[in-house]
């Protein structure tokens, strides 16, 4: 995973035949290097038909996704076990690198009180057995700290360090998103730094979900961090044009970040990649 890349929110959220060619069609025209698919239903992707879009696109592919109640890890590790190990079969089966995102809960999942014992052995267990699954498919298996108002399980860089070093497993990494860590992290740099050894992939998400550039992000900070630790990594662009409901509902999202996905594209993909190229990342 390196690069530049797109978050396939900004075409669509449902990965079917139609929603592939439009995204696809999209991420080509801007001439990114990978885009990331939301794998919101797994049983319903026609792997094949992604493959082939791919590489006749000449484009990567990573896959990210939260998982939904009721195979919540915390709560249901053996059913959140379950549909890892299908997401990562269509992940693998789509030619993808990887699988990120919140893969250790669920987008909304809240208890009201901090994460306990129980529930982070629960999340352990489950990502051990995802990690050696995705191993044996030859991907990567990520964990997206987001925060406190998604998902009390991990907020924080250094959470996710903690539980990936715990798991232990060689073919995780730590996926930092700008959004989340403009919340939670003492300082976008801190949070780059704890997260160093394992940090393989980063959204470049504005601090209202919007057009890069336009919000209260510091983007200096993280370019500036990024090129301190000698970061190799993919940088995805993610901005929420299009959600159905019960992702608008997990995300708290409830009025347009933009426009339009033009209006994100063409002001926030150029001022992204100058500061990638200011700092020497790109």
């Amino acid at each position: 995973m390196h690069g530049f890349g797109v978050h396939t929110s900004m075409w669509t959220m449902t990965w079917n035949r139609e929603g592939a060619e439009r995204a696809v069609a999209g991420a080509t025209r801007y001439k990114m290097d990978f885009i990331e698919i939301a794998l919101l239903n797994p049983a319903g992707v026609d792997a094949a038909h992604t493959r082939d879009l791919l590489a006749r696109h000449q484009l990567r592919g990573v896959c990210s996704l939260g998982l939904p109640q009721g195979k919540w890890p915390s709560v249901a590790p053996d059913r959140a076990i379950e549909h890892l190990s299908l997401a990562l079969d269509v992940t693998a089966e789509m030619g993808c690198e990887a699988l990120s995102g919140v893969t250790y809960g669920g987008i909304g999942e809240r208890t009201g009180v901090p994460p306990t014992q129980g529930e982070l052995d629960n999340i352990a267990r489950t990502l051990q057995a995802a990690a050696k699954h995705a191993k044996s498919r030859g991907l990567l298996l990520g964990i997206e700290p987001v925060n406190r108002y998604e998902n009390h399980l991990l907020n924080t860089a250094l959470q996710a360090r903690e539980m990936i070093e715990r798991v232990g497993a060689d073919n995780m990494f730590i996926h930092l998103d700008t959004y989340h860590m403009n919340i939670e992290e003492k300082g976008a740099g801190n949070g780059i730094l704890a997260a160093r050894d394992h940090l393989k992939y980063i959204h470049l998400s504005e601090s209202d979900r919007g057009t890069p550039g336009w919000g209260t992000c510091d983007w200096d900070e993280v370019f500036a961090t990024l090129a301190a630790i000698g970061f190799k990594g993919g940088l995805a662009m993610e901005s929420f044009i299009n959600m159905p409901p019960e992702v608008a509902y997990g995300l708290a999202v409830w009025r347009p970040v933009a426009q339009d996905f033009e209006e994100v594209m063409d002001n926030g993909l150029p001022f992204l990649r100058g500061k990638a190229r200011q700092y020497g990342l790109i």
